[in-house]
């Protein structure tokens, strides 16, 4: 960045977050103590300084430019990111409450692992987790946050990138001679192919790669990655599974990853909140800004 370039002044980026949220002049400047001219003034200026327009000024409403809902986003979590310290440094004590609707799988081998450092930080929040397979599952409400595995593209939701990830190629040590490299893919019996509901099409995607192309689908299919771990680790099959989700169980020696076969996935795990005119909650800001800060 230029050394001549001069940031925004701070007004400016709070009028334009908060009529973002609001989608209105007037409650945007009854959130910040300030007229509807000022509001709107402001973020004339804003929109001058950068030199776009960042809303689409209607008879009726308003709506976001694409360079608004562009620029939205970083000026969100630096906000949030700003409150969320304030709090935890200066916040009052009481109850503070963060429920979490998450996979069981992202559950037990991502947050399980990391969320002793989170209380150690942060002793004074207590984290509700639901635990859920699909989804649409009911609650979903309810939560302050839902973690979930898509392509990230949910209504009603502000959505955020968590993690990306890979799915890779796992077996049991006794299994793993069967599969040297792709070709290999071939070689394995269907009856041993284990599917993962929602990835069914990764053994798919391998096999097209391969000279013979066998049949899939008769094999056991299970609806957690969780499953397919324990499966693949007794010797039942082979699997094509989250690598977020089996390496601490490849760094073990659970599981072998016989010709390091790797899928790129087509989707990602995202971090949602119910898209709101208010806030969210202190506690709700410090949880979401440390799991981003985690580099799953």
């Amino acid at each position: 960045m230029s050394s001549s370039y001069k940031f925004p002044p701070l007004k400016w980026l709070m009028s334009f977050e908060a009529t973002a949220r609001h989608m209105s002049f007037t409650a945007a400047a009854e959130e910040l103590g300030l007229s509807q001219a000022a509001v709107s003034y402001q973020i004339k200026c804003l929109e001058t300084m950068i030199k776009a327009p960042l809303f689409e000024r209607r008879p009726r409403n308003l709506q976001l430019t694409s360079v608004g809902q562009a620029y939205l986003p970083p000026i969100r979590r630096a906000f949030d990111e700003l409150f969320a310290s304030t709090s935890g440094l200066f916040g009052t004590p009481g109850e503070k409450v963060v429920t979490v609707r998450v996979a069981i799988s992202f559950m037990t081998r991502c947050l399980a692992p990391a969320l002793r450092d989170f209380y150690l930080a942060h002793p004074d929040i207590r984290i509700n987790f639901w635990s859920s397979i699909w989804s649409n599952a009911e609650g979903t409400e309810e939560a302050d946050i839902d973690i979930r595995f898509g392509a990230g593209d949910w209504a009603g939701f502000d959505v955020t990138l968590l993690a990306n990830d890979t799915a890779v190629f796992v077996s049991s040590p006794e299994n793993a001679p069967l599969v040297q490299c792709r070709e290999d893919l071939a070689r394995v019996p269907s009856t041993m192919m284990v599917e993962v509901a929602g990835y069914d099409e990764l053994w798919r995607r391998a096999l097209i790669q391969t000279r013979e192309r066998p049949m899939v689908g008769n094999g056991i299919r299970v609806d957690t990655t969780l499953a397919a771990i324990e499966l693949v680790a007794s010797g039942v099959g082979f699997a094509f599974v989250s690598q977020l989700f089996s390496r601490e169980d490849v760094r073990s020696g659970r599981l072998v990853m016989p010709g390091d076969i790797e899928i790129k996935m087509e989707r990602s795990h995202f971090l949602l909140q119910p898209q709101s005119k208010k806030r969210p909650r202190n506690e709700v800001l410090i949880f979401k800004e440390w799991l981003l800060s985690q580099g799953w």
